[in-house]
């Protein structure tokens, strides 16, 4: 059967909006603490396991999701996380916690590894010429997930109970995610419009040779880009989790302007992915790297710095478009030095940083805040983090032409 290309989009989001609903898990954290007696850190810690594990089951189960093809892996990603739904529903009527991590967390969080690698990888294929603007609408997908997840979970505890909240949720994934994964396909010939193939470029001519996971982590570059992903989601992920508090105790602002704010950081978070990613065709992603680094370098100083409410959410949307947009050009960033036909793995192999960051994150903004009591440390601590990042970026993004064409002479 002969494939649109923008149906194949339309499928790839439909992945994403459905497993990046795990961004809405803080509308549940209050009921379930009340409901089932749990404390604020063995509530938390679910999530965390949920990330933990997206990133493990990304990075050891790419090559395997590059094997069976983007249909198997979409409908074995939609398995993992409709049980994860119909077994949160029993941890909860159960009041076990253990359930609630083993559920939730590790079959959930390899649900969403193996569902957000999956359509990623293919719609590059099928966008060969805006490898950015392809994968930015998938991404985008998943960030903008909580904007419909979060009322719709509210809306679900508040009229029929949070166990029913989780079985009503797996049915509805599993019908939207059955039916994407099923018209996920890699492109055949003739698939893609010439003219697309013609259009087709990489930022790097000489990364043309198609590497595969072992070839590619022999590269210094693997591991520098791994390093910068890794810090800025580290970075990212720990203004979000404290984004409500934080808005409260530094500037002042009230917990339904805050909780209004927190909508519009998901709304930015998926609004960055798709436009930066798009950016990113135009001008190199290594330049857009360059660009998210300067931004986050100078938001986060005046951060640390800001009294007024208005410029706090400012600050706070640009720094959440760029940690979005960090995710969406990461494909593309990869296809353009280690070429397309192994993607799904080497990407899996990077989302280990997601993984570990969900965890950092939190836990270094905790450590920080609990023994200096103040948020600036931190957001100066990060400054420098960022600083390094750029130095880094800038390196890769100098020495990345020749030392790619090197290892691809090497490579074998």
């Amino acid at each position: 059967m002969k494939r649109n290309r923008w149906l194949i989009a339309l499928s790839a989001m439909g992945l994403h909006l459905c497993i990046g609903s795990v961004y809405a898990w803080s509308v549940l954290t209050k009921p379930i603490m009340e409901s089932m007696g749990f404390t604020l850190k063995e509530t938390t810690w679910t999530f965390s396991l949920a990330i933990l594990f997206l990133g493990l089951s990304a990075g050891f189960l790419g090559s395997f999701v590059q094997k069976i093809g983007p249909r198997k892996s979409g409908l074995l990603s939609m398995t993992c996380f409709v049980t994860a739904m119909f077994g949160t529903a029993a941890a909860l009527y159960a009041h076990s916690l253990p359930m609630l991590y083993a559920f939730y967390g590790v079959i959930g969080g390899i649900g969403l590894g193996t569902g957000y690698i999956t359509p990623v990888s293919t719609l590059v294929k099928w966008f060969p010429e805006n490898r950015g603007f392809a994968t930015g609408l998938a991404i985008m997908g998943f960030g903008f997930a909580s904007l419909i997840a979060g009322p719709a979970m509210q809306l679900l505890v508040q009229h029929f109970g949070l166990v029913a909240n989780f079985i009503i949720l797996g049915c509805v994934y599993m019908v939207i995610m059955t039916a994407s994964s099923l018209y996920l396909a890699s492109p055949a010939a003739g698939d893609v419009p010439a003219k697309a193939e013609k259009e087709g470029t990489v930022e790097y001519a000489d990364a043309q040779p198609q590497f595969t996971v072992r070839q590619a982590m022999k590269t210094w570059q693997f591991y520098a880009i791994w390093w910068l992903f890794f810090t800025n989601i580290t970075c990212g992920i720990a203004l979000l989790s404290v984004a409500s508090p934080m808005a409260q105790d530094v500037v002042g602002m009230s917990p339904l302007a805050a909780a209004s704010m927190v909508g519009l950081i998901g709304l930015m978070n998926g609004a960055g992915r798709i436009a930066w990613a798009t950016v990113s065709d135009y001008l190199g992603r290594s330049a857009t790297y360059v660009f998210f680094f300067l931004i986050e370098i100078l938001a986060f100083w005046q951060l640390a710095r800001v009294t007024s409410a208005f410029s706090f959410q400012v600050l706070v949307l640009l720094i959440i478009s760029c940690y979005g947009g960090g995710f969406s050009c990461m494909p593309a960033y990869l296809s353009d030095l280690f070429g397309t036909k192994y993607l799904s793995a080497i990407h899996g192999r990077i989302l280990t940083a997601w993984g570990a960051a969900g965890v950092a994150g939190p836990l270094v903004l905790s450590l920080i805040k609990e023994n200096t009591n103040s948020y600036a440390v931190t957001l100066y601590f990060f400054v420098g983090a960022f600083v390094a990042a750029l130095a880094l970026m800038i390196f890769l993004k100098y020495r990345t032409r020749r030392g790619i064409a090197r290892v691809a002479e090497a490579r074998g």
